[in-house]
């Protein structure tokens, strides 16, 4: 007989829970990546379990219990093979299995989780890297896709880093104020690719991740609530929640993409728009303004745009231009391209392209040909654009965005009308 598969409820269920379940597994055995291991175990339990018998009446709890048998269980085999080397070191309370557990259930250690993975003992990018796995739940290509590295390149730096936080001795609690600071830049810049990793993936049929954009809300909030007044922080809510709010307009009911520029904006979440602005405005004042604060104000200034044709580019131009001396990030410098076409016109933004052609981070990257394709079609130079569109729909890992780059070039090689205009920005 075959097994029933998991319905999508459940299957999402999984994926909120298991970083909190990782979290709450790591705090009681102290063991980051046999407690990662554990884990997994649990999940492909309950991926066949739950079909079978019915979803449990606490799922987090199930798969804390069955991951702390899985733990216990390796810890035992661990003493049995090197009793001599570990064994004045094991403490017996590391071998209940299930002791306890019950009355742990109810606390999430995900924010502790995210803080531990950020640790002063890995590097940032390291950190990052630990964190967008454990935390986030991302692959290790889809990680690697997010640094424009190599796979294998990425999968080697995850396991040095697991390797480190064991050889550390890292205590699983909430830092001190001291480690606050030391760890915030690596915080901020996972929750930042976790949440954008959901809002548009990387790979897959499926143009957005709700699961993972809203995990990445729900802990820079918890963030927020522990340091209310450090902008930057602010400025990553805000940034995440003007961002989220065209969620619905960005797709049509069969999937298929919806560029800036078309979207229907009353399908715009204006309560979150409202509560981005709100927690920018009060942030801007506070002291310098980092790069999230500015990425925060380029997407109020699109969110406040009733009509596409009202943007105020010239101001967008002004951030980014303020954005580009904080950043050496080259997708500061695509943006940065478009917002130049849109006010001083194609032909500008091309220029600063071209700069980005010897930038080996962007070599190969379906965005830099998209972004080309595009101004080359307000440019006029329809064969170009066709190529540029056909390229960028070969190198990217979306279908959504692959279908939208492959009808671009369709519609632009069937038309034998003006070109039309377009937006290569969503």
């Amino acid at each position: 007989m075959t097994p029933r598969l998991l319905d999508d409820r459940s299957e999402h269920l999984l994926r909120e829970l298991a970083p909190q379940v990782l979290g709450a597994v790591v705090r009681r055995f102290r063991d980051f990546s046999a407690a990662e291991d554990a884990v997994q175990e649990a999940l492909v339990g309950a991926a066949i379990q739950w079909p079978r018998d019915g979803l449990p009446e606490n799922p987090r709890g199930w798969l804390i219990q069955v991951a702390s048998r899985r733990m216990a269980d390796h810890l035992r085999s661990e003493m049995a093979r090197r009793r001599r080397e570990t064994g004045a070191a094991m403490q017996p309370d590391h071998l209940a299995p299930a002791a306890g557990v019950e009355n742990e259930t109810d606390q999430d250690d995900t924010l502790i989780l995210l803080f531990m993975c950020c640790h002063e003992a890995l590097t940032v990018s390291s950190a990052i890297a630990l964190t967008l796995r454990a935390v986030g739940g991302l692959t290790t290509a889809e990680i690697a896709r997010a640094f424009l590295v190599p796979e294998a390149t990425m999968a080697q730096r995850i396991s040095r880093a697991k390797h480190s936080i064991k050889a550390s001795g890292v205590p699983f609690r909430l830092p001190s104020s001291q480690e606050w600071a030391q760890r915030l830049r690596a915080v901020l810049h996972v929750l930042y690719l976790i949440f954008n990793e959901g809002y548009t993936a990387s790979v897959g049929p499926q143009l957005q991740r709700p699961e993972l954009s809203g995990e990445a809300i729900r802990l820079t909030r918890s963030v927020h609530d522990l340091l209310p007044d450090d902008g930057e922080v602010a400025g990553l809510l805000a940034l995440m929640l003007l961002t989220d709010a065209r969620r619905a307009a960005r797709t049509s009911p069969d999937g298929e993409l919806i560029p800036l520029t078309q979207q229907d904006r009353a399908l715009w979440d204006r309560k979150e728009i409202s509560e981005g602005i709100a927690l920018l405005t009060a942030a801007l004042p506070k002291g310098p303004v980092g790069a999230y604060q500015l990425q925060a104000a380029i997407a109020a200034v699109h969110d406040e745009a009733a009509r596409a044709e009202d943007t105020d580019w010239p101001q967008i131009l002004a951030l980014y231009d303020l954005l580009k001396r904080m950043s050496d990030n080259p997708m500061v410098t695509l943006n940065h391209a478009i917002a130049a076409a849109m006010v001083h016109g194609p032909p500008a933004g091309l220029e600063l392209l071209n700069a980005l052609d010897a930038d080996g981070r962007l070599a190969g990257h379906h965005r830099l040909d998209a972004v080309r394709a595009h101004l080359l079609e307000l440019a006029g130079d329809r064969q170009a654009a066709i190529a540029h569109y056909r390229t960028a729909a070969g190198r990217t890992t979306s279908l959504p965005e692959r279908n939208y780059l492959i009808t671009q070039a369709a519609r632009l090689r069937e038309s034998t009308s003006d070109p039309a205009s377009g937006d290569s920005t969503c």
